[in-house]
């Protein structure tokens, strides 16, 4: 028997992402969840039919800084409102030249480099051991880079983002590491990443570059950052209002199952 179709897809917004539903917001829902408040009230609209839930990462007004974004509250409430899967949208910085600002990219691993944050919701009780060797949705991830070539804004794929704490910005002697094993580098991936696997949500990144990182001779200027993130913006746009509709089908993935052999 197949899965069923996917009814609500969830967004979580970086910076400069707005203005992604087809007219305004039907609904806004302000969530509490076990974990306390989530960064915002969640939007909800619709993109080609289906129904959408958005959620600023850093809040309105861009006002909640990396390390203290509430990461599990925010995962549980979107699907709480009933997501079934998650696609995000960050900024991120360039660890190889070929990744120039303006690519669009998407991870297929990680590497975390946090060091503070509530990493699970499985903090006692029965402990669940999720598998984290592929932590994207295949699926979501094959038809993000389809709608990609097909709108013109091709994704990087097969590229590995390390997660870093900040909010401050790397030295030149971690960026220098970062460069021997990464290709992105940005602060918000982890823990969003590990607990939609641990709520057995679909999950996908859609990465888009703004700067070099400061392994780079010439320091991108933050006016530069700012024009880059605004053509993103814009090209992102054009890329959710012909990916969402397509992830309304009935998934193929596992995702879904993340939990049933993971328990103790």
């Amino acid at each position: 028997m197949s899965a069923p179709a996917r009814r609500t897809i969830g967004v979580i917004g970086g910076s400069g992402t707005t203005g992604i539903f087809d007219g305004p917001s039907t609904r806004t829902h302000r969530v509490a969840t076990p974990w306390g408040a989530p960064s915002g009230p969640v939007e909800e609209g619709e993109v080609g039919g289906v129904r959408v839930l958005f959620l600023p990462r850093h809040g309105p007004g861009h006002t909640i800084p990396p390390h203290r974004v509430n990461y599990r509250a925010n995962v549980d409430a979107l699907r709480a409102l009933g997501a079934e899967a998650i696609v995000t949208v960050s900024s991120v910085g360039s660890l190889k030249e070929a990744l120039a600002p303006g690519t669009f990219v998407l991870p297929d691993q990680f590497v975390d480099f946090t060091k503070q944050r509530p990493t699970t919701f499985f903090d006692g009780g029965r402990v669940y051991h999720v598998s984290l060797a592929d932590p994207f949705c295949p699926e979501l991830s094959r038809t993000a880079a389809e709608v990609g070539r097909s709108v013109g804004t091709p994704f990087v794929e097969k590229a590995t983002y390390v997660c870093v704490e900040g909010p401050r910005f790397s030295t030149r002697a971690e960026s220098a590491f970062f460069r021997s094993f990464a290709d992105i580098i940005g602060m918000t991936l982890v823990p969003e990443v590990t607990l939609a696997r641990e709520r057995a949500l679909c999950y996908v990144c859609l990465a888009t570059v703004t700067d070099y990182d400061v392994w780079a001779e010439r320091p991108v200027e933050a006016r530069e950052i700012l024009e880059t993130m605004r053509r993103n913006g814009e090209r992102m746009r054009t890329v959710l209002a012909a990916l969402l509709p397509k992830l309304a089908v009935p998934p193929t993935c596992a995702c879904a199952r993340a939990l049933d052999d993971a328990g103790v």
